[in-house]
């Protein structure tokens, strides 16, 4: 396994769409654990082909939403479609390849994905919360959709900063 670079919102090939995986092979493989790899020292909750300088339909995301004791863990998606998405919820977004940057971004409360696994198998998931959001934000980058493009407005950092942060800087 190696890390990979991520690439930033410079770079043309964020912006263009990925090719469907037809090979399941030992390549595929190296791909997804070298995403993988790169994905946990980022500190990100997911992370797209493109996002590695890679336009094919893959990506990662973190499965956040996991019982108290049990450990998150990621999900592999190869050739990843949404069939189904119900609610709403609305909040601050970013992306690897946009550090320091934020938005308002809109998406559904709840998603399924069909996909399939790094041995070309169908499966389905469904996601909530923040992982349903990273599941719209991951199959985007495979469109060449960035969260910029989708924000309602974006933040300023001292917009983020935790409520003690921002007593600490209004006093100062």
């Amino acid at each position: 396994m190696a890390l990979r670079n991520i690439i930033t919102k410079e770079d043309p090939s964020l912006y263009k769409t990925s090719r469907v995986v037809e090979k399941f092979d030992a390549r595929l493989h190296t791909l997804l654990d070298d995403m993988k790899e790169t994905l946990l020292a980022s500190g990100g909750v997911g992370l797209a082909a493109p996002q590695v300088g890679v336009l094919k339909r893959v990506c990662l995301v973190m499965e956040t939403n996991v019982e108290e004791g049990q450990e998150e863990y990621v999900i592999e998606l190869i050739n990843p479609e949404i069939i189904e998405a119900e609610g709403e919820q609305e909040g601050p977004e970013g992306c690897l390849s946009f550090p320091e940057e934020y938005g308002i971004v809109r998406r559904p409360a709840k998603v399924t994905v069909k996909a399939q696994d790094r041995n070309g198998k169908f499966f389905e998931v469904t996601g909530e919360g923040l992982t349903a959001r990273c599941f719209c934000h991951e199959t985007d980058h495979l469109d060449g959709i960035v969260f910029t493009e989708l924000a309602e407005r974006m933040l300023d950092p001292s917009e983020l900063r935790a409520p003690e942060e921002k007593e600490e800087t209004e006093k100062a």
